[in-house]
């Protein structure tokens, strides 16, 4: 017997699946592919200036599943049925795949993917910023095998370099940028093994601070890493979770004031209201931070609400800078064992229910499904009935085929999208370690300068120094 409640929620996202008219038409679908292909035709003039900035954002576990139905949300947000909506990475002219496995992993982790993307190098699980001879918690292993990332290529070529990430700085999505370590892990000294501590290994607060020491914006979480054990937070003054872990007594935020010449103007800030009330014009260095997350726990709307507001900050890149001389790569790192399905009807709620019951044990479903995690839950021998939770609500784990207390990556591909010069590149199939390659020989950094001697070249990069940005949005915050 179908409760109430279930014939209402069927009943809704039947009545919001109605066809638009304007779709019945043929001729809109015609138009629509012509002006689609009158785009693509145009695409072969090829951009090949020298890239003065490169800005790339990294959707954290941003699989393709997590596009579209990102997508979806983006339009019902806008009272849309959701699935005709573009996100701007959807306008993007280039596409590719890439090829998200660790040296050790198939089902990779944010540690040997961001030393890909980042590095261009391929590594192993839990390493950041090294080699696969590096193994991951074996310091000894370390010296010798660190690589350097596009960040301080651009800032050996004397560009200007961003990190903001709406995770922890030291966190392994960003921290391939400016750290070598054997183990993602290792945050502050507080979480090294004597062992490692012993061999000379430094933390990756400590690496933040110290390896690259004129990064011009660092803005993302993890404070409590850059204090001394016990120090009281200055935003979460009675949690004793985010007081300082630092063992050697250092204060970093210090440290990365004493870096800064005098003549420069530093800046600190920890929250809105500060990062608000700055001057662009009268700042050199600036440091911030917050934190957010997602798919690990099973909890698909603040996932998907992240990845909606990553699409904000896509655009508003856009509409300040220009795809002449700016090159612009979405990606992510891996993906989730994320789903959605169901033979849900045009216009259904992202967050919403199938519209049948399960023919195995008769009860309804949600159309967002996890392979794994948290939200596996048995109630009286059975499977939960969803009818009878709010499924719609922000914290709400949708239920996974196989409990685990936190959710898993997926091994999949991911998409790379790109606009911009040499953007073309980027096409096809590929191994991860490659974006950082492109993005480098866009902008005239690193090794392969070849292609910079010509006169166009030159006039380009005399335009003015590159602005390296990292935007790294991680949809989950654990792995």
């Amino acid at each position: 017997m179908i409760s109430p409640f279930l014939v209402l929620a069927i009943g809704t996202c039947l009545t919001n699946s109605l066809v638009p008219e304007k779709e019945k038409d043929p001729k809109y679908w015609r138009d629509q592919a012509q002006e689609t292909l009158k785009y693509a035709l145009e695409l072969q003039k090829l951009n090949t200036n020298v890239a003065k900035n490169v800005i790339m954002f990294l959707g954290d576990g941003m699989g393709v599943s997590t596009v579209t139905a990102a997508r979806i949300l983006k339009g019902q947000l806008h009272h849309n049925p959701g699935e005709e909506t573009r996100l701007e990475m959807d306008k993007f002219p280039f596409v590719a795949l890439s090829k998200t496995y660790n040296t050790n992993a198939q089902v990779p982790d944010s540690a040997g993917t961001a030393t890909a993307y980042l590095c261009g190098v391929k590594a192993n699980e839990g390493t950041v910023g090294v080699s696969a001879a590096t193994e991951r918690s074996r310091c000894n292993t370390t010296q010798g095998n660190e690589v350097t990332s596009i960040l301080r290529w651009a800032k050996d070529a004397g560009k200007s370099v961003g990190i903001v990430t709406t995770t922890r700085v030291n966190h392994a999505t960003p921290s391939a940028a400016y750290a070598h370590s054997a183990d993602r892990d290792w945050y502050s000294d507080n979480e090294m093994p004597p062992e490692a501590l012993s061999q000379g290994c430094k933390d990756i607060a400590y690496q933040l601070m110290h390896n690259i020491r004129d990064i011009d914006v660092i803005m993302g979480g993890g404070r409590k890493y850059m204090y001394p054990k016990n120090k009281t937070d200055v935003e979460y003054e009675i949690d004793e979770k985010a007081r300082g872990t630092r063992l050697d007594g250092l204060d970093l935020v210090d440290t990365w004031k004493s870096f800064k010449p005098r003549h420069k103007h530093s800046h600190f800030i920890w929250n809105r209201t500060e990062l608000l009330t700055l001057d662009p014009h009268n700042v050199d260095y600036l440091l911030g931070g917050r934190i957010d997350h997602g798919h690990h726990e099973g909890k698909a709307k603040q996932a998907l609400h992240e990845a909606v507001e990553m699409d904000r900050a896509i655009g508003q890149a856009g509409s300040l800078t220009s795809s002449e001389d700016t090159l612009t790569v979405v990606t992510a790192d891996h993906s989730h064992v994320f789903t959605f399905g169901g033979y849900t009807p045009r216009g259904n709620s992202i967050f919403g229910l199938a519209p049948m019951l399960s023919d195995t044990d008769k009860k309804p479903f949600t159309a967002i499904l996890y392979g794994n995690g948290p939200g596996y839950k048995v109630v009286g021998g059975e499977r939960e009935n969803v009818s009878m939770v709010d499924y719609a609500h922000n914290n709400y784990q949708a239920q996974s085929a196989v409990p685990l207390r936190h959710e898993t990556h997926g091994g999949e591909d991911v998409a790379v999208f790109s606009k911009g010069p040499m953007a073309h590149l980027l096409h096809g199939v590929h191994e991860q370690n490659y974006i950082p390659h492109v993005m480098a020989y866009a902008a005239c950094i690193g090794a392969n300068l070849d292609h910079c001697a010509s006169a166009s070249s030159a006039s380009s990069l005399a335009a003015g120094p590159l602005l390296l940005a990292l935007a790294l949005f991680p949809l989950s915050v654990l792995f």
